[in-house]
């Protein structure tokens, strides 16, 4: 499906599920698109009905790298915020900045790199709270391959698994190929997506290696489909990795409609700063205890938890951009981007802290 018909797509789904939201959502300043193809959650009823209203699409809600969305949400900061928030899953194909850049959605819950890849096509967003300082991201193998598969090296000819095109795993694996001696042209990248559909995909041979994070790493991990190539859920393996500190998760937005909207911004990176807290402030366990239980039926509770304890550092604990992020983000993108490589990027309009510096703790 191309992005012209993802996007129309979307915006028929919207149309038909929101149609009753329509004029009070543009009231605010805001469409509240609904979910389309995807799951969707809101912080309503509980919040305000004159609160603005925005809906954030998520790559993956259920990811431990996105978890502050939904834990935002569970600890009802959206409500205290004084915003009303609608999540929505990014759906399978489907491709959460295209969606923003259509005015579907009003921010996306992504990877901090994709603001460089747009501002190289004349396209300004920015990211307004930064949540990872590190990607998270595991490029796991097919336990049969050990010994045959040592390092990226030996991606040629090999069927990788990425979540999908364009997406920052995409962008990751072509980095971690072009940078081990291997063109991106001499493999095949495949859009499989995360959990259950990775793990299929890795069982039937579909793909040879993939990118992926928590929980699907675990659970590939525990029955011996999968053994570890890379591990970026670390500091020091993702400096390894990727050559420095690569910022991950956070909320983007358009700039024009972060500039009309800074009152609705700051309410949002208020809920996320305060999520983030407390996040340094509990176990792995009292976090799960506050996630749906959806997001570890595949994995089981206990392993869920384990996971959470063990890549608790890939949280930023106070969504402040790390300063030699930017840079490094640029360097990976520059390397096999062909619409960044040779651009000139002004990083300081990729990411603003302004709003993480200003947040008011939520309790």
């Amino acid at each position: 499906m191309t992005t012209t018909h993802r996007i129309a797509a979307f915006g028929a789904a919207v149309l038909a599920a929101s149609s009753l939201a329509a004029c009070a959502n543009n009231a605010s300043g805001s469409s509240g698109a609904a979910a389309a193809g995807g799951s969707s959650s809101s912080s309503a009823p509980a919040a305000a009905a004159n609160s603005p209203q925005v809906t954030i699409m998520v790559g993956g809600m259920s990811k431990q790298i996105y978890l502050p969305f939904m834990l935002a949400k569970q600890l009802g900061y959206y409500d205290k915020a004084g915003v009303n928030v609608n999540l929505v899953d990014e759906p399978a194909g489907g491709d959460a900045t295209q969606n923003m850049l259509a005015g579907q959605v009003q921010g996306v819950g992504g990877f901090y790199d994709h603001n460089i890849a747009l501002q190289a096509q004349g396209k300004y967003s920015e990211a307004v709270v930064s949540m990872l300082q590190i990607p998270g991201e595991v490029e796991l193998c097919r336990s049969d391959l050990k010994g045959k598969v040592n390092s990226p090296a030996d991606f040629k000819g090999r069927s990788l698994g990425i979540t999908d095109t364009g997406s920052s795993t995409d962008f990751l694996t072509q980095y971690l190929s072009k940078k081990n001696g291997v063109s991106p042209t001499q493999e095949t990248r495949r859009g499989v997506g995360a959990g259950q559909t990775f793990i299929a995909a890795m069982k039937q041979k579909a793909i040879d290696c993939g990118m992926t994070t928590e929980p699907t790493v675990s659970q590939a991990l525990s029955d011996g489909t999968a053994f570890i190539l890379l591990d970026m859920r670390t500091a020091e393996g993702s400096k390894a990795a990727l050559g420095g500190t690569y910022p991950a998760t956070s909320l983007y937005m358009p700039v024009d409609w972060v500039n009309s909207h800074k009152d609705t911004v700051q309410k949002l990176v208020n809920a996320y700063v305060s999520t983030l807290k407390w996040i340094q402030a509990h176990t792995g366990a009292e976090i799960a205890d506050k996630m749906p239980a959806a997001y570890y039926k595949g994995v089981g509770k206990p392993a869920y938890i384990k996971a959470l304890d063990s890549e608790r550092g890939i949280f930023n604990p106070t969504g402040i951009m790390p300063a030699d992020g930017p840079p490094t983000c640029l360097a990976v993108l520059s390397e096999f981007n062909a619409k960044v490589k040779g651009k000139t990027i002004d990083l300081s309009k990729t990411f603003t802290n302004d709003f993480v510096q200003a947040a008011t703790p939520i309790s």
